[in-house]
């Protein structure tokens, strides 16, 4: 968790961000687990009930789970359920605008195609 909150979004949403990037990179495996809401109200300087907001999301989500008197865990098949997650987000927040505004151009599929393959190419 080596982030810095910003102002561009609410901050129990970064630290739930934050947390699975760091089940995305393996920095959190299944089972192991979290820092406590108090370590990342400390950490953050933030008030340990917006730590807690964001934690909760996770558990909501079935991503982490509480084991009582000893903390937060990762689930199992967290990663996977991340990886879901942020495809469908990206999907509905990047693909379907792509989408709708290369038909607005009259950009086809094949011509979409290649300037992606040109970009990727580019990098």
């Amino acid at each position: 968790m080596n982030e810095i909150l910003n102002q561009e979004k609410s901050i129990y949403l970064q630290i739930s961000e934050m947390v699975e990037n760091d089940i995305l990179r393996d920095i959190l495996l299944e089972e192991e687990k979290v820092p406590s809401t108090n370590e990342l109200a400390k950490f953050f300087k933030i008030n340990p009930a917006t730590a807690a907001k964001g934690i909760n999301l996770l558990v909501d989500e079935g991503i982490l789970y509480k084991k009582r008197g000893i903390g937060m865990f990762v689930a199992q098949g967290a990663k996977q359920a991340v990886k879901n997650k942020r495809r469908d987000a990206f999907f509905e927040t990047y693909i379907k605008s792509l989408l709708t505004e290369a038909a607005r151009l009259g950009i086809g599929e094949e011509e979409l195609i290649a300037m992606i393959r040109q970009q990727r190419q580019q990098e």
